[in-house]
């Protein structure tokens, strides 16, 4: 791969510069709170989706932090007397943070742009100027080997990754190094991979920047870089999922057939983990002509690990192939050349009988179990981020209900999940509901129909009498023989505590 027409970067063996940046920026209070309060949330917001000219309307003033605002996130020259006095200007000239423009001005060489970590951290994340912004976002930007900021599939993938402490994680593609950033809180070692050296470079800034401890950089392909004799306890990875003819943009486009890299990244992430370690992906599969959607992607889960795969968006491919176009700007240029793109992405798909596309998350978790889980669902619908809780949570209830029979079951002692509401649905006046259902406000934000024995059985749930007492007491109130009640609800009770509505006490 060739970068020779990006911009050179600045050096990423001085740490002494990018410590001594790091202060001058949070000194001005350069940090995701301080841009809100300068600019109000509307120009904020519009920064997000790479509008600038808000953000340049509220930074015509003369003080430190419009300065770096218009120097670092709106890529404006700034004259070199009014950086000198907020950075120490004559090391981030000669380490290559900033160049001198004409007589008597700089300008930066990198997007910096502020980004709040979970327990209110400051961070700082680098990418290539007109770039901050990633995923789907128009940068249009055609160089094959740019390296994007912070988008949506960025802070997607940081929300629902599992948050527990670990001696070892893998952030594979890591692209600017957000992964990497994230996993430096809980991880005592970071291992980063992109096939990309410029990322690499990337990624090295942005950790120093943000103060973070160094990574173990490594140039290649998927898990080339990895030895054999390597395992994590955690892997993350926001791969170049994007189903496309060819490779052009190294950032988004695999570069295998169809869905052929996602596949292989999580087929070959099973034999990288260790026992109880998760491996957790962003991903786009084909939906094929004459496939279940569903059973291919089971296919796709290695021997040996539980997966909880959620589809949450579904694209037609005259959608998803426009959107990608988009994303490189190709609908800005010769009407001709766009058109014979977009034919030859349809071309594509037809030749694999491809009829949609879709986006998820996947999860791995290594198990011991001789049957292990694999659940694969559509869920379209808002949740509440972060999910890290979530997902551990997820696999949590697999092994309860793994180790737990029917008997068992009624054994055991519940109590309803916090924030859990109830709903009754019916014509007005009726004596009962035509159905009632369990609602979560927190995290999956499930909902679930149940009859009036699961409703009643759910809400006496407190942790202080068993499934199978609760369950006598509700048959002797309704009639119903208990035994033939016993028989019949496990199934229901199984349910809830699946889907989080009930948690095990004890």
């Amino acid at each position: 791969m060739s970068n020779s027409s990006l911009p050179a970067l600045p050096a990423s063996d001085r740490p002494e510069v990018a410590a001594r940046l790091r202060d001058a920026l949070l000194g001005a209070a350069f940090t995701a709170d301080g841009l809100l309060d300068l600019l109000g949330a509307p120009a904020y917001t519009a920064l997000a989706r790479s509008e600038t000219v808000p953000a340049l309307r509220a930074t015509r003033g003369d003080t430190p932090l419009e300065t770096l605002v218009r120097l670092f996130l709106l890529q404006q020259p700034v004259p070199h007397a009014r950086v000198a006095d907020v950075l120490p200007v004559t090391a981030c000239l000669e380490s290559g943070w900033l160049v001198s423009v004409g007589t008597d001005e700089v300008a930066a060489t990198v997007d910096v742009r502020p980004y709040g970590g979970p327990d209110g951290e400051d961070w700082f994340i680098v990418s290539d100027l007109g770039c901050a912004v990633g995923g789907a976002g128009g940068i249009g930007s055609r160089e094959e080997g740019v390296v994007l900021g912070v988008g949506g599939a960025s802070t997607t993938l940081a929300g629902i990754t599992v948050r527990t402490p670990v001696s070892a994680a893998l952030d594979l593609g890591t692209g600017s190094g957000i992964q990497a950033l994230h996993a430096s809180r809980h991880a005592t070692r970071v291992t980063a991979t992109d096939l990309n050296p410029r990322a690499l470079h990337i990624t090295a800034l942005t950790l120093a920047l943000s103060g973070a401890q160094a990574a173990d950089l490594r140039e290649g392909s998927l898990f080339e870089p990895v030895r054999d004799d390597e395992t994590y306890e955690l892997i993350v990875s926001n791969p170049p999922f994007v189903i496309s003819p060819g490779a052009r943009l190294t950032y988004r486009d695999g570069g295998m057939g169809g869905d052929d890299l996602c596949r292989s990244l999580v087929q070959q992430a099973g034999e990288r983990l260790r026992e109880g370690g998760f491996a957790q992906f962003l991903a786009n599969w084909q939906h094929v002509e004459g496939e279940d959607w569903q059973d291919r992607l089971r296919s796709w889960v290695p021997r040996g690990c539980d997966a909880w795969i959620v589809q949450r968006e579904v694209q037609d491919v005259t959608q998803y192939a426009e959107l990608w176009l988009r994303d490189a700007g190709d609908h800005r240029g010769d009407t001709t050349a766009y058109e014979a793109l977009y034919d030859a992405w349809l071309d594509e798909f037809e030749a694999r009988k491809v009829k949609a596309v879709g986006f998820g998350w996947i999860t791995l978790r290594r198990t011991d179990s001789d049957a292990p889980s694999i659940t694969v669902e559509e869920w379209p619908h808002p949740v509440e981020q972060p999910l890290g809780d979530t997902v551990r949570e997820h696999f949590d209830r697999v092994d309860y209900l793994r180790a737990h029979d029917d008997a068992a079951l009624l054994a055991a002692h519940f109590r309803l999940a916090p924030e859990i509401i109830q709903e009754q649905v019916g014509l007005p006046g009726a004596e009962d509901p035509e159905h009632v259902v369990l609602r979560q406000h927190r995290g999956m934000r499930r909902a679930t129909k149940v009859d009036t024995v699961g409703a009643g059985f759910a809400g006496v749930c407190d942790g202080t009498l068993s499934a199978g007492r609760i369950l006598d007491a509700i048959a002797q109130l309704v009639g119903e023989d208990p035994v033939l009640l016993r028989d019949r609800t496990p199934a229901q009770i199984r349910l809830l505590v699946e889907q989080g509505f009930l948690e095990p006490v004890g």
